[in-house]
């Protein structure tokens, strides 16, 4: 008999919340918002929502600063892969807003 696999309580927890998207906001100094800020925002609406940080969150590039613009990041938690959209839905200045959207299965 297989045994069944438990899904970890924090990705059932990022699952849930894969539907929601939140609103970040990141100051930029230039037309492009730094990747890495962009990954530790990702990071850091994913804890506030689900009360724990992912085990990594890459991009692979800086974000435009531009109403619109949008990139695909990886979300890795205990060794399965999620793509997050990420979308510009404000610029003010040098405050770059944006929403995440975490795909609903893994990649």
């Amino acid at each position: 008999m297989r045994a069944l696999r438990t899904v970890p309580a924090v990705l059932v927890a990022l699952l849930s919340a894969a539907a929601v998207s939140a609103g970040c906001s990141v100051s930029v100094g230039t037309a492009t918002v730094d990747k890495e800020a962009v990954a530790e925002q990702i990071s850091t609406q994913l804890a506030n929502q689900v009360g724990e940080t992912p085990d990594r969150v890459t991009c692979p590039e800086d974000l435009k600063a531009e109403k619109g613009a949008t990139m695909t990041c990886t979300l890795t938690e205990q060794g399965a892969t999620y793509d997050v959209k990420v979308t510009v839905t404000s610029v003010e200045g040098d405050n770059t807003k944006f929403d995440i959207e975490v795909a609903d299965t893994p990649n």
